[in-house]
């Protein structure tokens, strides 16, 4: 061993076990070095397994470089990856492990973020985002969206079973966890099996690119270049008693069974096919249809996608030949066009409706799998009319005898209405996502939908109504939520509209985009977005070109907002009056301008002498009143009114603008004009003295 212990525990152990891993090696240690949770909160152990491409020189050159991070241990070549992970487990005194294959990388911030989520939800185990590299495929629906505390039944996250992941030490040792030894592939699944099914949290951090898995240029990943089916049928047969032991027969169970079926099991009859020896393929096929059997339902196979049935169904009933037919199809990548019957939608694989392979309809039907592909190009909300336009088609199926529909429908009570969209042209959809042998060309929609009277002739209920499309081709029906694709320039800020639903209903109408999956909500009557955060009162002023005038100035980013829906409102002792009559309102362009004669409002007794607290109140039930804030810079000014002169000033010590409206003392203003002339009088003798004696 070499490199030097680091006296403080650290939050972080990552195991590096290396074997040939030149030059990949130097980057996936420097990834390490790098991260910006910094070197007095991780140990990097790095275990050399028998290497004979240098790979041990760079370690131990790597770890005189970082010796307050790194230590190297070597050891004699063990023919896998389990055996030098075993060792770093050894030797972890982190809280947490993290294992890191030789061949990848971290993103910097990586270790920081998925420690920062552990210690934020008391997780055991904690997925990073992963990202191929050089072609290679990485997990991906596990990381749609950050997940701080899930499990394996209410996600996706079983889909991934390699151990590239975020591990509490704890857990590690009360469960007395280790990688097999005696498997060549798979070594990894019963150990991140068991630690999923008993952590008390799962977590997933998906907003960061944590795990850089690279595609090694010499194709010499262990799981890519391990041949044959039994040491696949070895682990799953492991997993599957696993299962038996840890998960209660149900729904649950089958979860998990369905994974190693559509995944291990799945590709362990691409290996199958492949074998050389009869005798092999003939025990191997024997064990395989021993596990469908026991575990591949009629209910999981009905979850299944449409090729892994049809490979199910031939491997079964020992039809080797025609399975190897189907899998180098499947493996070719060619895809001919889907048959559509009857409303039913299925792919055209090798011996459909073949008499002679005898495999029915529903290993083909691919109907189920067919997503809705569809673009919202444009969307907008004037008055009461919501106006959507874009275009939606059921994929591989072509627009033939195509409608579409928007449907509202009210996520609580589950409400729905419908609107019959108008199909419009779309070629131009044929030409760029056809693929040379659909035809898109009616797929384009527009709709307008009156929220006046959406439900049934009345106007929209208040509540969070989701959009979505219900697309019909050949009597093939699918529905989806609208909006998570639409063009670059449909704003998806949350930003309140003002709607007159009816002679005495105005309602708050905020279209936005929901997180984290990004569909289309409309929130009708401030659900979760009210008005107040989009509107402020920021000043006053006095108007320099009419006397006695208040000017008011705020921001208002509220679409449909006109100036009817703005009055000034002063409130005294309980009593308040609506300024409307004497107040003029400008809007441009978000901002307000509200000017409004105190003059004229004292001078026809729509106000009297005293404390008046102003405010700026938007019309309607559940619209918020605005405070003008307190400008001490504001002074008081003389308000010409006929009859007795009068004055307008702001109270002091307000956290709000409150205006003291007052008489003036003719008798005390003459005193004080005065006094003032007094003063100048006395100034002006002052000066000429100074300037005589000056002479």
């Amino acid at each position: 061993m070499s490199g030097k212990p680091v006296d403080v525990v650290p939050d972080v152990s990552v195991i590096i076990g290396a074997y040939n891993a030149m030059p990949y090696l130097t980057r996936c240690v420097t990834s390490v070095t790098e991260q910006t949770i910094g070197h007095g909160r991780i140990e990097l152990i790095a275990v050399d397994d028998g290497s004979t491409d240098g790979t041990g020189a760079e370690l131990d050159r790597l770890a005189e470089e970082f010796p307050d991070v790194m230590r190297v241990v070597h050891q004699t070549n063990s023919g896998g990856p389990s055996a030098p992970r075993n060792t770093g487990l050894e030797l972890a005194r982190g809280r947490y492990v993290f294992f890191l294959d030789a061949d990848d990388h971290l993103g910097p911030e990586a270790l920081e973020r998925m420690v920062a989520m552990a210690d934020a939800n008391g997780s055991d185990v904690v997925l990073g985002k992963m990202v191929g590299v050089g072609g290679r495929a990485a997990p991906r629906s596990m990381f749609l969206r950050n997940q701080p505390r899930t499990d394996v039944f209410t996600s996706r996250v079983y889909w991934t079973l390699n151990p590239l992941k975020l591990f509490r030490r704890e857990l590690i040792e009360r469960l007395g966890l280790r990688f097999r030894t005696d498997l060549r592939v798979g070594e990894d699944q019963p150990f991140v099996a068991l630690a999923y099914l008993h952590a008390a949290a799962i977590s997933v951090v998906a907003d960061y690119d944590c795990y850089y898995w690279v595609e090694r240029e010499d194709g010499n990943n262990v799981t890519l270049t391990t041949p044959g089916t039994q040491p696949r049928l070895r682990f799953l047969r492991l997993m599957f008693e696993l299962l038996e032991r840890e998960v209660t027969a149900g729904p649950n169970r089958d979860l998990l069974a369905r994974r190693h079926l559509e995944v291990d099991l799945n590709g362990a009859l691409t290996h199958l096919v492949r074998e050389s020896e009869p005798d092999v393929c003939e025990s191997a096929l024997a064990d395989i249809r021993r596990m469908l059997d026991s575990w591949c339902t009629d209910e999981i196979a009905e979850r299944l996608p449409a090729m892994t049935r049809l490979r199910f169904h031939l491997a079964r009933r020992a039809q080797l030949q025609e399975l190897r037919t189907v899998i180098d199809f499947d493996r070719s990548g060619r895809r001919d066009k889907v048959v559509v019957d009857k409303g039913r939608a299925f792919g055209a694989y090798p011996f459909f409706r073949d008499p002679a392979v005898g495999a029915p309809d529903a290993c083909y039907d691919i109907t189920g799998q067919l997503p809705v592909r569809h673009h919202l190009d444009a969307l907008s909300l004037s008055g009461t009319w919501l106006e959507l336009r874009g275009h939606a088609y059921i994929h591989r199926v072509d627009t033939h005898e195509a409608a579409t529909e928007v449907v509202l429908r009210e996520r609580e009570s589950r409400t729905e209405y419908t609107f019959p969209a108008r199909t419009t042209d779309a070629a131009e959809v044929t030409t760029a996502e056809g693929e040379g042998l659909y035809d898109y060309d009616q797929a384009g929609f527009a709709v307008r939908i009156d929220t006046a009277t959406a439900a049934d002739g009345g106007p929209l209920p208040a509540g969070l109504w989701d959009l979505f499309l219900r697309v019909r081709s050949q009597d093939i029906v699918k529905e989806v939520r609208l909006g998570n694709r639409r063009a670059p320039d449909i704003d998806s800020r949350p930003r309140p509209h003002l709607a007159r639903l009816a002679e005495d209903r105005t309602e708050v109408i905020t279209p936005y985009f929901t997180k984290p999956y990004d569909n289309l909500t409309l929130d009708v009557g401030q659900r979760k977005h009210t008005v107040g955060p989009h509107c402020t009162m920021s000043g006053a002023g006095w108007a320099k070109d009419t006397s006695g005038t208040l000017v008011l100035d705020g921001r208002m980013d509220v679409h449909g907002l006109t100036a009817d829906d703005l009055v000034v409102r002063a409130r005294r002792d309980g009593r308040t009056v609506d300024l409307d009559a004497f107040q003029t309102v400008t809007l441009t362009g978000g901002r307000v301008e509200l000017r409004v004669d105190l003059a004229r409002a004292l001078a026809a007794k729509a106000l009297h002498w005293g404390e008046w607290r102003l405010s700026v109140a938007m019309r309607g039930p559940g619209l918020p009143t605005l405070p003008v804030p307190h400008d001490p810079a504001l002074r008081p000014v003389r308000l010409r009114r006929r009859g007795l002169p009068a004055h307008a000033g702001p109270l002091p010590g307000e956290d709000s603008l409150t205006l003291r409206l007052a008489a003036l003392d003719p008798v005390a203003g003459l005193r004080r004009r005065l006094r003032r002339l007094i003063r100048t009088k006395r100034t002006k003798r002052t000066n000429r003295m100074k300037r005589t004696k000056g002479s």
